[in-house]
């Protein structure tokens, strides 16, 4: 399938799926990738619905901090400590 017949939502989370251990992108730097740059507000909530495990959601993080995880207060900065990205 083209890259053009995905949804956004597809493309972000082909995205993210590619973002390594030890480093982080922000939503905006997401939206950007998947083609809308000015649609870090929806990355941001195709990530707090993100229901599969082997996308790293954790690894978007807010331009000014790291952001919440999952309801988890703390848990995404845990994780991303863990992995050497901060």
């Amino acid at each position: 399938m083209s890259k053009s017949n995905l949804t956004f939502e597809e493309k972000v989370l082909l995205v993210v799926e590619k973002i390594p251990r030890g480093k982080t992108m922000t939503y905006g730097q997401v939206a950007t990738e998947a083609g809308s740059p000015q649609a870090a507000r929806a990355v941001g909530n195709i990530m707090k619905r993100n229901i599969y495990p082997h996308i790293p959601c954790h690894r978007v993080v807010r331009v000014d901090r790291i952001g919440g995880y999952n309801g988890l207060r703390g848990g995404k900065e845990k994780l991303l400590r863990e992995e050497g990205a901060i």
